[in-house]
């Protein structure tokens, strides 16, 4: 068990809420915040408010304004890339 520390913790809590983060960075802040009352409550927190955005984003774009953005998108993609003969 390699203890990561508070502030290993907590300057990667956004990726280990999103788990974004290797298989040892994920159990290494598992296992601190199972010590840590302090990191424990921020990730309490953090964990609360990513799920209270993700309930309240449930809304879909109308088809109309997502196809209007993927054509942007993929004009934007096109003006970047030189064509290739």
């Amino acid at each position: 068990m390699t203890d990561c520390g508070c502030d290993k913790a907590k300057a990667e809590l956004e990726e280990f809420l999103h788990r974004e983060l290797s298989p040892q960075d994920l159990t290494d802040i598992e296992e601190h915040l199972e010590s840590c009352d302090d990191c424990s409550g921020e990730h309490l927190v953090g964990l609360t408010l990513l799920q209270k955005v993700q309930r309240a984003c449930t809304e879909k774009a109308p088809e109309e304004l997502r196809a209007s953005i993927l054509r942007a998108l993929d004009g934007a993609s096109d003006e970047r890339v030189p064509e290739t003969l």
